[in-house]
């Protein structure tokens, strides 16, 4: 059995399924995990949420930034962005099974026995892995409720930008929400600069990757992401940026987690222009 961890595919259904023929992959032998961000942008997002969902246990995803913005789009409380290319979600016959679907998927996935977690964006440094647990569990919970529709009310917004264990209500699920799905930067304080977004070397001096902070508690931890194609490839330890740029024209990625830790990138014409990132 193989187990496969797969970065931001945004609708690239095509080169996923490129991926899988090179990969030999076999749903009832192998596993994949999804980084999130399975949609938008890309031109198949219906067939790629489909496949996914479809894979049933072959397949675990966590939820990026993207699928939350379909789900909030579809509960009325936020509105189709010009780059978007949600629609054929949104107009399927099939809609209210696939959103139902990802609502009630993880923000967070850890394997005790592989010994990786995986998230869509990362941590912020006061998380271990049990605080990062909770937290999730906290946010999933809303999702799967009765109200969810609340959640996306207040999720959007840049506030509160530092982790407290006094944060309540909307403040403390849209800071973790922020952090599971945005985070790239944050300051040696721990507080979030989620308004900076290029290649590191681009940021204020202040500024590190949240990977790179001096106190990181989940610094142990084998740390599978995507959301961030400008990083690029990284040596450091317990780091493994999947997203390497499908959609913009780069490589989709995978990393198999069971043997050897071993990638395989093939190489993407891009759904879309640099220009339109």
């Amino acid at each position: 059995m193989g187990v496969y961890a797969i970065g931001d595919i945004q609708g690239c259904f095509h080169e996923l399924q490129q991926l899988l023929t090179q990969l030999r992959f076999d749903p009832a032998l192998d596993r994949l995990w999804f980084a999130g961000d399975l949609v938008n942008r890309g031109p198949h997002s219906l067939e790629t949420l489909r496949f996914v969902r479809d894979l049933g246990p072959a397949a675990i995803t966590v939820l990026g930034n993207h699928e939350l913005h379909l789900l909030a789009i579809a509960s009325g409380s936020s509105k189709l962005k010009a780059k978007d290319t949600l629609h054929p979600i949104l107009d399927a016959t099939d809609r209210d099974e696939l959103l139902d679907w990802l609502r009630h998927q993880p923000l967070l996935h850890h394997d005790t026995d592989l010994g990786f977690t995986l998230v869509h964006a990362g941590l912020p440094p006061q998380w271990d892995l049990k605080q990062a647990q909770q937290c999730a569990h906290e946010v999933e919970a809303q999702l799967r409720s009765a109200n969810y529709a609340d959640f996306f009310r207040h999720m959007y917004g840049d506030e509160p930008t530092q982790w407290s264990d006094s944060l309540t209500r909307w403040d403390r699920l849209r800071f973790i929400t922020n952090c599971f799905t945005r985070l790239r930067y944050c300051d040696a304080e721990g507080h979030l600069a989620l308004s900076y977004k290029g290649a590191p070397g681009s940021q204020p001096a202040h500024l590190k990757p949240w990977f790179e902070h001096k106190q990181r508690r989940s610094n142990k931890l084998k740390i599978l992401f995507g959301h961030w194609s400008t990083l690029g490839e990284r040596n450091d330890a317990g780091i493994y940026p999947l997203d390497s740029g499908c959609l913009w024209g780069g490589q989709l990625t995978a990393l198999r987690l069971d043997s050897t830790v071993h990638w395989t990138r093939i190489p993407c014409a891009g759904a879309r222009a640099a220009r339109d990132a």
